[in-house]
């Protein structure tokens, strides 16, 4: 099957929108992303007055809970130029459409409670490092929860569009080890 071709055959496999790649990038690229992750000023997520056991670095824009708006956050980074271009070329984006970047590390035992993402962003990708990790998903159906769970590895990425990104909720169960994550994001353009 080729690699651009959507992993489930039918919609009742897994959420309408959702791609996996396995291997989206070489095992050397992936020890060279989590040396220049750990080297940021990580931060703990900032969720209003909480702070989140995960620790994060947005670029090019960030939302603030405090506010209830996007800013403005560090330009985009030099070293994710190319991985920008890769994940565009993947969910066939002209170029410059990926404008949103958060470098994510979680200690063992961290893991992410349900929500969607922000409205203010379309597309989104996941970039997995350093150990899998299970990225369940949930939608209300009548009385009850329809679920799947994507199995990420190392080096893989997923994409959320359509329903998956729009309909269903997502949540990250607590790591069974160390892990780093890139998140790319387009924004809504209306």
């Amino acid at each position: 099957m080729c690699a651009q071709l959507a992993l489930f055959a039918a919609e009742a496999a897994g959420p309408q929108g959702l791609r996996y790649q396995a291997d989206f990038i070489p095992a050397e690229e992936e020890d060279d992303l989590i040396a220049r992750i750990r080297a940021l000023p990580l931060a703990p997520f900032q969720f209003g007055v909480f702070a989140g056991k995960r620790r994060v670095m947005s670029f090019g824009w960030r939302y603030d809970y405090s506010n209830h708006r996007l800013e403005q956050a560090a330009d985009l980074p030099a070293w994710a130029a190319h991985l920008i271009a890769k994940v565009e070329a993947f969910a066939e984006l002209r170029p410059g459409s990926v404008r949103q970047l958060l470098c994510t590390e979680y200690d063992q035992g961290v893991g992410i409670g349900w929500h969607r993402d922000k409205p203010h962003f379309d597309k989104v990708f996941g970039l997995s490092l350093a150990s899998t990790c299970r990225l369940r998903f949930r939608r209300k159906t009548g009385a009850r929860w329809e679920r799947f769970t994507l199995e990420t590895r190392p080096r893989s990425l997923y994409m959320m569009s359509g329903d998956s990104r729009q309909v269903w909720q997502h949540s990250i169960p607590p790591v069974e080890a160390p892990r780093c994550s890139i998140t790319f994001r387009t924004l809504w353009d209306p």
